[in-house]
């Protein structure tokens, strides 16, 4: 058996390179707890060929919820499609939370509204799930993140927050403003 040797100038390096690991590892644990990011925890899927005719995402379905889920937040039910979000615009109240549920008619798209934790894939035949609240009001553009084809630069929708106080809740899901 021969012995291995590690040159001085080698061991340096790799002590360095493992030291960097070490803290860029460390760096993910600590910013994923500090801002309570997860991996998704259930896997619910949908058949994408016959979203439209699902009861969840059928088009009269789409947008924000008139009911309330048990813990007094709002749901938007969004369908990604080349080379939109459906529906177009979609107005919230500002301070509430949010649960933005969305699945994808066709390929693979991303959903992302800049300055705040609302960004995600939405994978075909997957329901993408994203919890966020929106402190102030605003116009928030939400971007496709994930190239999904020729007419991508155009995939957009927006988010209006209207103040607390104005909010009037929706009559029924479906057509929004």
């Amino acid at each position: 058996m021969s012995r291995l040797e590690i040159d001085e100038l080698e061991r340096k390096w790799l002590s360095v390179s493992l030291a960097m690991i070490g803290l860029f590892v460390g760096a993910i644990v600590v910013t994923a707890v500090s801002q309570g990011v997860h991996p998704p925890s259930h896997v619910e899927t949908i058949d994408s060929a016959s979203l439209h005719l699902s009861q969840e995402f059928a088009e009269d379905k789409l947008g924000v919820q008139p009911t309330p889920l048990a813990d007094g937040s709002l749901q938007v039910r969004l369908v990604a499609g080349r080379y939109g979000f459906y529906p177009r615009e979609i107005e919230v109240p500002a301070g509430r939370r949010i649960v933005f549920r969305m699945a994808s008619m066709d390929v693979l798209h991303g959903a992302h509204i800049p300055m705040t934790n609302m960004s995600t894939m939405i994978v075909p035949g997957y329901v993408s799930e994203v919890v966020s609240v929106f402190p102030k009001p605003g116009e928030y553009p939400m971007l496709c993140n994930e190239y999904c084809g020729l007419g991508h630069d155009h995939m957009w929708s927006k988010v209006t927050v209207i103040a607390q106080e104005n909010w009037r809740e929706p009559a029924t899901g479906g057509k929004q403003p």
